[in-house]
C-alpha cells in the first residue's frame, strides 16, 4: 500500500505559507496526485447578524470569500506550475460553521491529508474546523506539518505514542507505508497499566503486528516524569531525534479538548516535527 492521493487545504494566504510546498514535496516523493482545495471562508455567521443587517451585507461577505478563494487558487496554480508532480486545484467557499462538512466531502477519497498546525500563535478557528473535518468527517489520516519543516517521504526514525486506544491503532495502520521504510520505529508506552491482559508485556501485541509487516520495531517504556503526557512524549521525540510522531487523535471529546486541553491539542500546539494522526 502507498499513498496515491494527497489533499491539502488552503484558507488563508497569511497562514498557509509553507503547507503547499510541504504537501507538494511529499506528493512528489511518493509520486502521488496532489489535490489542493482553496477555500474562501465567510466568517460573518448570518444567524447572528444585528437587526439592521440586510442582503447587501450578506452579498458583500460572500463576494469577499469568493475573491479570497480565487486568489488562493491563482497563487497555488502559479506555484504548482513549477513543480514536477501531478496536481489539481478546486475552489469553494463556505461559512465557518459549514467548513468541516465541506472539507470532509472533498477529502473522503484521499489517502492522506496534509495540513498546517491548527493550534498556536497566529492560528485561527478555520484551521481547527479543517482538521476536524478531515479526521472526523472524512475519516482520513492527517499529517500535521509545523511551519517551514519539509517532510520525509521515508522518515528514518518514527515514534508511536501507544495507549492501546482504537484511535492509536487506526493511526498505526494508516501509517504502515511510512513505518515499513523507517530505520527505527519506537513504540512508546507511558506509565503502562498495572492490570489488564498486556500488563506484563506493554506494547507487545502491537510490536508483533508491526514486525509481521517487516517494520523494524522496538518498545520503550516511559514514566510520567512531567505533568503532562504530551510533554513526556515531546521530550522523548526530541531525545530520539525523531522524524515523525504517530498517534491517535482526540481520545476525549472535542469539547473537552477545546475547553480543558488534552494530549492532542498540547502536542499539536507545540509540535516541532510532523505528527501523523487518525481518529
Amino acid at each position: 500500500m502507498t499513498y496515491q492521493s494527497i489533499v491539502t487545504v488552503l484558507t488563508d494566504s497569511a497562514l498557509d505559507t509553507s503547507v503547499l510546498p510541504q504537501a507538494a514535496d511529499l506528493a512528489s516523493q511518493m509520486q502521488a496526485h496532489l489535490e489542493v482545495l482553496c477555500l474562501g471562508v465567510d466568517s460573518s455567521q448570518s444567524g447572528y447578524y444585528f437587526a439592521g443587517a440586510n442582503a447587501v451585507i450578506l452579498q458583500e461577505a460572500l463576494t469577499r470569500a469568493s475573491a479570497e478563494a480565487q486568489a488562493l487558487d491563482a497563487a497555488a496554480r502559479v506555484w504548482l506550475g513549477r513543480a514536477d508532480l501531478r496536481w489539481s486545484t478546486d475552489v469553494a467557499m463556505a461559512q465557518a460553521s459549514d467548513l468541516g462538512r465541506l472539507v470532509a466531502g472533498h477529502a473522503r477519497f484521499a489517502d492522506l491529508v496534509v495540513l498546517s498546525k491548527p493550534y498556536g500563535a497566529g492560528c485561527g478557528i478555520d484551521q481547527e474546523a479543517v482538521i476536524e473535518g478531515a479526521l472526523f468527517g472524512a475519516q482520513v489520516p492527517v499529517l500535521v506539518m509545523p511551519e517551514g519543516l519539509m517532510p520525509r517521504a521515508a522518515p528514518r526514525r518514527v515514534v508511536i505514542g501507544w495507549n492501546e486506544s482504537a484511535e492509536a491503532l487506526r493511526a498505526v495502520r494508516a501509517a504502515l507505508p511510512l513505518l515499513k521504510t523507517a530505520d527505527r520505529v519506537a513504540v512508546t508506552v507511558i506509565d503502562p497499566p498495572v492490570h489488564g491482559p498486556t500488563r506484563s508485556d506493554p506494547g507487545g501485541p502491537l510490536s508483533q503486528y508491526l514486525a509481521r509487516h517487516g517494520v523494524k520495531v522496538e518498545i520503550d517504556i516511559l514514566s510520567r516524569s512531567l505533568p503532562r503526557v504530551s510533554e513526556v512524549l515531546a521530550r522523548y521525540c526530541t531525545d530520539a531525534d525523531a522524524d515523525m510522531l504517530v498517534m491517535g487523535a482526540y481520545g476525549h471529546s472535542r469539547f473537552r479538548e477545546a475547553i480543558l486541553g488534552g494530549a492532542t491539542r498540547d502536542l499539536l500546539e507545540h509540535a516541532r516535527l510532523p505528527v501523523f494522526m487518525a481518529h
